[in-house]
């Protein structure tokens, strides 16, 4: 057995990448690598969307330069990423925590107010990702 790594249990996709879509009885090691490149793609792409609200339109370079690096950088580990976890589980961290935090952030420094739809929206989002990801089969497809 592996240490340190998360076994997934239905997954599609085999350790060396041979696709058996449909197996059910396939194990993959997901190497707690893969979830560092995810945290590494979701704070870049925090950073870069904060940093487009900061760049006024594309008219200061600072704020602009760091957007286009934060998202280059955001896309590329997502696509490590992708090489593990499946597109669809992937996405919905990916996407759903950066609302959530892109919304604690706007909030806390750009003056946003969260009223409590908004924040029941963002507990929503919160509640998706922790049923796609614990228990939905999805995830494991």
């Amino acid at each position: 057995m592996m240490s340190g790594g998360v076994f997934c249990a239905r997954y599609s996709q085999t350790w060396g990448g041979d696709d058996t879509y449909g197996n059910a009885t396939n194990f993959v090691y997901i190497a707690p690598m893969t979830y560092v490149y995810l945290l590494i793609a979701i704070a870049s792409e925090v950073c870069a969307t904060t940093f487009l609200k900061l760049s006024e339109g594309f008219t200061r370079p600072m704020p602009l330069i760091v957007t286009a690096l934060g998202y280059g950088l955001a896309f590329y580990f997502l696509s490590l990423t992708l090489k593990t976890i499946p597109t669809g589980v992937a996405y919905a961290i990916w996407s759903g925590v950066g609302i959530v935090l892109i919304a604690a952030i706007a909030w806390l420094f750009q003056g946003q107010r969260l009223d409590a739809a908004a924040v029941i929206g963002i507990a929503l989002i919160i509640a998706g990702i922790v049923v796609m990801t614990a228990l939905s089969k999805a995830a494991a497809h």
